[in-house]
C-alpha cells in the first residue's frame, strides 16, 4: 500500500475512534504508530506527544504532523494531518446541524455523561503508562512529584512547568555527567 495512504488511513482511524482530546488518543496512537506500523519507537512517540501538548493547537493534529513528517517529510505530514482532521470535520458538521435539537433530551445527556466517564478512564490509563515510561530514576521521580504538586496547587502556566522541567533535566544530566567523569 502507498505510504501516504497508510498515514492517512492510520490517522483517519485514530480520528474516527478517539473521543475526548489528546490524552485519550494515546493508547490508539501507540498501537498504530509503534506496534502496527513501526513508524517510531515508544519513547520517540512520547517525546512528540509531550512536545505536541506544549505547542499551540490541537494535540492530535500536532502529533499527526510530527509522525507524518518523520515518516515521509512534508507530504507525509500533510497526509497524516488530513487523516486526523477529516473525521472530526465530518462529525462536527453533522452534529452541528442536529445537536441543538437533541441536547435537551435526557438519554442524550446520559450518553454524554457515560462518554465523559469512559474518557476519564482512557486518560487515566494513558497517564499511568506515561508515568511508567517517564519516571526512569530517582531524579525523574522527584521532578515528577515537584511538577505534579506545582501544577496541582499553583496557578502557573503549563509552559512554565515544561521550561523549568527541561532546565532541570539539563542540570540533572550535567550533574550525572560530571559524577561519571
Amino acid at each position: 500500500m502507498n505510504i501516504y495512504l497508510d498515514l492517512f488511513t492510520a490517522f483517519n482511524k485514530i480520528g474516527v475512534l478517539t473521543f475526548g482530546g489528546g490524552m485519550s488518543m494515546l493508547p490508539m496512537l501507540r498501537r498504530e504508530v509503534v506496534a502496527k506500523h513501526s513508524w517510531a519507537g515508544e519513547e520517540e512517540l512520547l517525546d512528540w506527544f509531550a512536545l505536541a501538548q506544549c505547542m499551540p493547537g490541537i494535540i492530535a493534529v500536532n502529533v499527526a504532523t510530527f509522525v507524518g513528517r518523520h515518516v515521509k517529510g512534508f507530504f507525509g505530514a500533510l497526509a497524516a494531518t488530513l487523516g486526523i482532521v477529516f473525521p472530526s470535520l465530518v462529525i462536527i458538521m453533522i452534529l452541528a446541524a442536529f445537536i441543538s435539537s437533541f441536547s435537551d433530551i435526557a438519554w442524550v445527556q446520559s450518553a454524554f455523561a457515560g462518554i465523559r466517564a469512559c474518557v476519564c478512564v482512557l486518560v487515566f490509563n494513558a497517564v499511568v503508562r506515561l508515568v511508567k515510561l517517564a519516571v526512569i530514576d530517582i531524579y525523574a521521580l522527584l521532578l515528577f512529584i515537584l511538577v505534579f504538586a506545582g501544577a496541582t496547587f499553583l496557578n502557573l502556566s503549563p509552559i512554565l512547568f515544561v521550561l523549568l522541567s527541561a532546565a532541570a533535566g539539563l542540570v540533572i544530566q550535567t550533574l550525572k555527567g560530571s559524577k561519571q567523569a
